[in-house]
């Protein structure tokens, strides 16, 4: 299997991480500092994931002006989320786009809000999906996240549908659309970031740079 073409979709800032709000200022809930953070999350994820071997590159989806400047500027190819349906059909969308661009490459997709992931964990866990992929074993493979319920890397073969189905649940929902759990520790890889304990836990973890300098930001000085 050649290397992966990843797409990273990110939700308008101003709609992003609901049930994280307050994580970045002590429970303030300032939708400065939130926005901050949410996009932090986002450059910690995609910075990582253009240094995993295996990687080709790494696309942003995403309608937010504001996400799309940054991501830019630090050399990230940006796609406008067209339908601005949801994740599945961003993911959908840009998916098709590269599919038709180079159908020989397989595509990947990874969730935005993994501050923790090391570029290593991402690179073994894209090499066991290259196992069964190249092995015919299922045409797509996938990482649940830290529960076990939700999906955080979801990878087709070459020339493959995506077929994203994320959402609650979505681990279930792609074992049952025929996609193959992968297994591995990858704690990186599975802390996604939706609560301020899912934060906590990433933190014990390492965080990467911009989410430690949005929080830093953020922060109140001590008394």
């Amino acid at each position: 299997m050649s290397a992966v073409d990843l797409i990273v979709p990110i939700k308008s800032l101003a709609r992003a991480k609901t049930r994280l709000r307050g994580a970045a200022d002590e429970g303030v809930g300032d939708p400065v500092a939130h926005s901050r953070l949410s996009l932090a999350l986002a450059r910690d994820t995609i910075a990582a994931a253009r240094s995993a071997r295996g990687v080709h590159e790494v696309i942003a989806i995403t309608s937010d002006p504001e996400v799309t400047s940054v991501l830019t500027a630090d050399g990230v190819q940006v796609l406008a989320d067209r339908p601005e349906a949801g994740l599945n059909a961003a993911l959908r969308f840009g998916s098709e786009a590269l599919l038709a661009r180079n159908p020989g490459r397989p595509i990947g997709a990874l969730q935005a809000d993994l501050p923790a992931l090391r570029p290593d964990e991402l690179a073994d866990a894209l090499a066991h999906a290259r196992l069964i992929l190249e092995a015919g074993t299922a045409p797509r493979a996938f990482c649940a996240d830290a529960l076990g319920e939700g999906t955080t890397l979801l990878v087709s073969a070459a020339g493959v549908p995506l077929a994203p189905r994320f959402g609650p649940g979505s681990a279930e929902a792609h074992e049952r659309a025929g996609a193959l759990r992968l297994r591995g520790e990858w704690p990186g890889l599975r802390q996604d970031v939706d609560t301020p304990e899912d934060l906590r836990r990433a933190a014990e973890l390492g965080l990467g740079p911009a989410t430690l300098a949005a929080l830093r930001t953020t922060a109140r000085p001590r008394r």
